[in-house]
């Protein structure tokens, strides 16, 4: 098991239980209690949990442990209006990719059914609702499948990710940060996300405003990996000024 996987499992069961005992997860995952200590360290250190004496107890943000339909209802109105900002971005013809996420969906929604689209997508949702558009030339990445969230991932859909370029990425994120860059959730996805980014022209990120000044559990990539960011509202001048000096372009 991976330091990554190994924090990652230890962030599911706060979330599940609300606390973890250092002993415990030193058993559980097989390692010994100095690193269990440190990896705490590292996730209080992201705001992912709280340490107490002998553990950890959750600060995790509820999103977590939301499913994919749960997702679409947390600030859908700021996602819908980021939505339509950047359909209005693609043109008819593009190759597009999208990565998994309840924006991303509302995204490929928003795209008019007309335009003849090519898309790459890990997202599973994307992929059964883009098979009823006959104009839609959809290829959803192989791998091993998240079911609760509903994308694919591993080393299957990395190797097949690689032999595709496209003119645009449409990227959801978990959080955006000055110093973090872009983070997910998910660890098994983050992988997946570089290579999108490395295999677009145009790199579009679309986070609604809660994303800023969060860091999630994994890095994907520093922010100058965009060229756009779409969000709901207006981001505070320091905090959009330090961005753009990175080269991005706030919308």
């Amino acid at each position: 098991m991976t330091a990554d996987d190994r924090k990652q499992k230890i962030v599911e069961l706060l979330a599940k239980e609300g606390s973890v005992k250092v002993t415990a997860l030193s058993t559980l995952l097989k390692t010994s209690e100095v690193t269990i200590r440190n990896d705490l360290a590292d996730l209080e250190n992201k705001g992912l949990l709280s340490r107490v004496h002998g553990g950890a107890i959750s600060s995790y943000k509820p999103y977590y442990s939301m499913n994919l339909n749960q997702r679409m209802t947390a600030n859908a109105e700021g996602k819908s209006i980021i939505a339509e900002k950047v359909a209005g971005m693609v043109e008819n013809n593009d190759t597009i990719m999208l990565n998994s996420g309840t924006t991303t969906l509302l995204v490929f929604r928003s795209l008019p059914s007309d335009f003849n689209l090519s898309i790459i997508t890990n997202s599973v949702a994307i992929a059964l609702e883009a098979a009823d558009n006959p104009n839609y030339n959809i290829i959803l990445l192989g791998g091993a499948v998240n079911s609760k969230y509903q994308f694919t991932f591993g080393d299957d859909a990395n190797r097949q990710l690689a032999s595709y370029h496209v003119d645009k990425l449409i990227l959801s994120v978990d959080g955006i940060d000055i110093s973090r860059g872009f983070t997910t959730y998910y660890n098994n996805e983050a992988e997946i996300d570089r290579i999108m980014l490395r295999q677009s022209s145009l790199n579009i990120v679309a986070a609604d405003s809660s994303k800023f000044s969060r860091t999630a559990f994994t890095k994907i990539a520093p922010l100058d990996s965009a060229d756009y960011i779409v969000t709901d509202r207006e981001v505070p001048k320091d905090l959009k000024d330090k961005i753009e000096e990175s080269g991005v372009t706030i919308l």
